[in-house]
């Protein structure tokens, strides 16, 4: 598949604007390769045809004066017509100075002067590498075209009690929509019925495919393997999780990091500077010291434009972001735009959120303790038995970790006489036995002998009594997410030395996650204003010490602070409000990958500046050589060409 490419004929206006990673269709490259190789073949052609006229090889030149001359004028219009009217554009468009105005000045110029061969090798070596600079950029975005495939064409909704073939952005929020084994899902939806693995690896990065069955929600871009289901759509297709990634990755290609932007100025100050110059060499040594020739030092004039082309660094500075944020993009790490990098190889501050980043945001058990003479399985069945008629998310929870243990999920016709307390807690018959479950308010109605629970435990605490005697107690509250002490630990071994929690949960269960995690500093029962006025403190707190400061966060709630700080970090399966406002999305909902994508983002950087410094340094050499008279035309096109091969090579390395 081809994707989006750095036009070389307008790579300055490139760098300025940006390179939307849609601009060109999927189909559309295999007829640019056949016309670009076919002109730069006939150009090549003809420029042949031309040397061996002017060396006389050809009989009838000697009828034909006039042959060779056509012959290379023919050769440089059929290489050199990007670059003729590139330079035009950017002169009616007032951005006369680029290097598309220094190599139309600089030919022309040879032509002038009759160095028709040299004029043709500066188009033909230019024209090389531009198709050699579209086949990097082209690889380089291999990664995000793919995300912008996730969505197919068509989707199978039901209409009027039968299955028909419609484009996905006909179906709407509650359609009913039925995928089959190996096609690829349209919409996010709600299974209601069937049962498959689905390949999600293109959303979430994880290789290992994930099982559903009525009631899971799947998202639009996974693949079904084994089995084919039916669901309701949750949402449009314009609002799905591809659809989402797409927006994302669009952004992404769209934007421009102040190097890049620094780039650009560069060549707007540099172009003229280098154009004076180059006036100055071509006519003040004749003017200044009689008998020297200005055509002679009009070529060495020549030779300094060529040389001083800065297509080498308005490529390959943009195409190493874009191969950083690609090679990121396979990894599950979607980053909105280059700046993000920048600011990454600086964070020196990381503030979570807890719910939802830290943890998972769903309530699991995390300890059982019975009392002497029960079980924790014991235990568990009874409290999951007692509250099989509740759909509060606590009593969901006990249910799940019963299932988990092979036990009973509490089905109804296991207890009997259920009455609520509100506020409290419920009390059932179970197997015979009179069992309650709820609060320290429950217990004391009831009557139970207890000592209270501790109120700065991690979570809520679930008290189970039977026939009038303590039981025991369940723990329930958010779990940790597997990797969040990795998160934290790698992020301070990168530099990141201080990190924060903010949440607007209590006290006792901040206190509880912030020490699992080895995190020192939190806030607790925040409001969202109350969140966003610590991080601003903290923000400013670290760009006076010239850190950057990341926060990470999931939920609507986060929104501001997500736009607050110079890094905002979204976990994938985060609100939209999140995801929209954040710098950078983790698609598998690891917050490890942060210290991945700190680590990724500073070796780009390396790559960048390592390519500035080289094409910077060639050029320096060859503009000595060039104004000494020591470098013909050709060996400066050679150069300029060379360099910015390596350059683009070196920006290639960002992938890895």
């Amino acid at each position: 598949m081809e994707n989006s490419q750095v036009d070389a004929c307008s790579c300055a206006s490139c760098a300025a604007e940006g390179v939307s990673a849609q601009a060109i269709p999927a189909q559309a490259g295999g007829f640019a390769w056949k016309r670009e190789l076919l002109f730069l073949g006939l150009s090549a052609g003809i420029f042949t045809l031309g040397l061996l006229s002017a060396d006389g090889r050809l009989l009838y030149v000697r009828l034909f004066p006039a042959l060779s001359p056509l012959l290379f004028l023919s050769a440089y219009f059929l290489a050199g017509r990007d670059v003729l009217l590139g330079a035009a554009r950017s002169i009616i468009r007032g951005r006369a100075f680029d290097e598309l105005f220094l190599m139309s000045v600089a030919t022309l110029g040879a032509l002038a002067i009759g160095r028709y061969e040299e004029a043709v090798e500066v188009m033909v070596f230019y024209k090389i590498g531009e198709v050699l600079q579209e086949s990097a950029s082209a690889r380089s975005r291999a990664s995000i075209r793919a995300l912008l495939a996730l969505r197919p064409a068509t989707v199978r909704l039901r209409r009027g009690g039968a299955w028909v073939i419609a484009d996905p952005d006909r179906a709407s929020a509650g359609d009913e929509f039925m995928v089959m084994p190996g096609e690829r899902v349209a919409l996010d939806g709600e299974v209601i019925e069937g049962e498959c693995f689905v390949d999600a690896s293109a959303l979430t990065g994880e290789s290992l495919p994930r099982s559903l069955g009525p009631g899971s929600e799947v998202l639009a871009g996974s693949v079904a393997l084994d089995g084919s289901f039916t669901a309701v759509a949750l949402k449009p297709a314009s609002e799905s999780a591809a659809a989402r990634i797409a927006g994302l990755v669009e952004a992404a290609s769209r934007s421009k990091a102040r190097a890049a932007r620094m780039v650009t100025r560069f060549a707007a100050v540099y172009t003229p500077i280098v154009v004076a110059s180059a006036a100055a060499l071509a006519f003040l040594p004749p003017l200044l010291f009689p008998g020297q020739s200005l055509a002679d030092w009009g070529y060495r004039a020549l030779v300094l434009l060529v040389i001083s082309c800065p297509c080498a660094l308005v490529v390959s500075v943009p195409l190493g972001y874009i191969c950083g944020m690609g090679g990121m993009a396979k990894r599950g790490i979607l980053v909105k735009g280059a700046e993000t990098l920048d600011a990454l190889t600086k964070v020196r501050t990381v503030v979570f959120d807890k719910t939802g980043s830290l943890t998972t945001g769903e309530f699991g058990v995390l300890a059982i303790l019975p009392e002497p003479g029960f079980g924790e399985d014991e235990l568990l069945s009874l409290a999951a038995a007692a509250e099989s008629r509740s759909r509060h998310p606590i009593a969901a929870s006990i249910r799940k970790a019963a299932a988990s243990r092979g036990l009973s999920v509490g089905t109804e016709d296991e207890a009997s006489g259920i009455v609520d307390r509100p506020g409290a807690g419920v009390v059932a018959l179970v197997g015979g036995r009179r069992v309650a479950a709820g609060n320290d308010r429950l217990l004391h109605l009831e009557g139970v002998l207890h000592s209270c629970a501790d109120r700065g435990a991690a979570g809520t605490t679930v008290n189970l009594a039977v026939d009038g005697a303590l039981a025991g107690r369940i723990l329930v509250g958010d779990c940790l997410r597997a990797d969040a002490a990795r998160a934290v630990s790698r992020l301070a071994a990168l530099g990141a030395s201080r990190a924060v929690m903010l949440t607007g949960d209590a006290e006792g269960p901040a206190l509880a996650v912030a020490a699992a995690l080895g995190i020192e500093e939190l806030a607790a029962n925040l409001l969202p204003q109350g969140k966003l006025d610590y991080l601003d403190a903290v923000v400013r707190e670290t760009a006076a010490l010239g850190g950057t400061t990341m926060f990470v966060g999931d939920g609507i709630n986060d929104a501001p602070a997500l736009a607050r700080a110079d890094v905002g970090a979204a976990m994938g399966a985060g609100s939209d409000a999140a995801v929209e406002q954040a710098d950078l999305v983790l698609m598998t909902d690891e917050p490890s990958r942060l210290g991945e994508a700190v680590a990724r983002a500073r070796r780009t950087r390396r790559v960048v500046i390592q390519g500035i410094a080289l094409v910077l340094s060639v050029k320096a050499a060859f503009l000595l050589l060039g104004a000494a008279g020591r470098a013909e035309m050709w060996e400066a096109v050679v150069a300029d060409v060379g360099v910015a091969l390596l350059a683009i090579a070196n920006a290639l390395r960002a992938r890895r």
